[in-house]
């Protein structure tokens, strides 16, 4: 399915169980690693088929999982390390705060260097951001950013706020003065508020756009900090601001 509609990165399948009880996670993560093959063979023949047709090539990761469990999750990454897959991707890190640095870490020292490396469903805090780029991780996704503007939070400089709030009834000002997204420059923050209050599908999709931009905003700075080696100060000043 996902070469007929031309995707450029597959996620292998796998299979995902978000709980705290090892012999669950154990069982989600052996039939994975059942799956892997299998998808890697029917991969490398429609890669085949797509080459013999001048077709461009599409990448398949391997999803390494195991949860909150180090046993679980070294295990997996040293499964998958030496297959032919173009990148993998790093699942199902239903974690804390602490236990979130250390799995993506200990996993991405097993993974190999001169592959790409995907951490899955992290961004709904923009903390996590930091943390996978400190750790060895070359891209993220995440549904939190749209999924937390539908409801009506919004990132800001200063922090998340919700636009429902009474105090952006009359508030004239951009959400955030300093964004420069489609949202800021054109709709105040008491025009938002009202879209929520009537439940206006728009204020949803200007809400989408504003987290989405912002996050976008933060990722490019974590990579300007990448390469002045300020990424751990970077993080230290953003965190101050956002989480104060």
């Amino acid at each position: 399915a996902q070469w007929k509609i031309g995707a450029d990165i597959h996620m292998a399948f796998d299979c995902v169980a978000d709980s705290r009880d090892h012999d669950v996670m154990l069982k989600a993560m052996k039939r994975t690693h059942e799956w892997l093959p299998l998808n890697i063979e029917e991969h490398q023949k429609l890669a085949r088929d797509a080459e013999s047709k001048n077709k461009p090539y599409q990448a398949l990761y391997a999803v390494v999982q195991g949860g909150t469990f180090e046993d679980l999750r070294r295990e997996s990454a040293e499964f998958m390390k030496d297959l032919p897959v173009d990148g993998f991707g790093i699942g199902s890190l239903y974690t804390t705060e602490d236990e979130t640095p250390q799995i993506i870490k200990l996993t991405n020292e097993i993974l190999p260097q001169n592959k790409p490396r995907h951490l899955l469903g992290m961004g709904s805090e923009p903390r996590d951001l930091f943390y996978g780029a400190l750790y060895g991780c070359d891209t993220f996704d995440c549904v939190g950013p749209t999924r937390q503007a539908r409801n009506g939070a919004i990132y800001t400089e200063n922090g998340r706020i919700n636009i429902k709030n009474a105090k952006y009834k009359e508030d004239f000002n951009p959400i955030d003065k300093n964004c420069d997204c489609y949202c800021c420059k054109h709709f105040t923050a008491a025009y938002l508020h009202h879209l929520f209050k009537t439940d206006e599908i728009t204020g949803k999709t200007l809400a989408s756009i504003h987290n989405e931009h912002f996050i976008v905003h933060v990722v490019d700075l974590i990579r300007e900090a990448i390469i002045n080696d300020t990424l751990e100060s970077y993080m230290q000043d953003f965190c101050a601001k956002y989480y104060h």
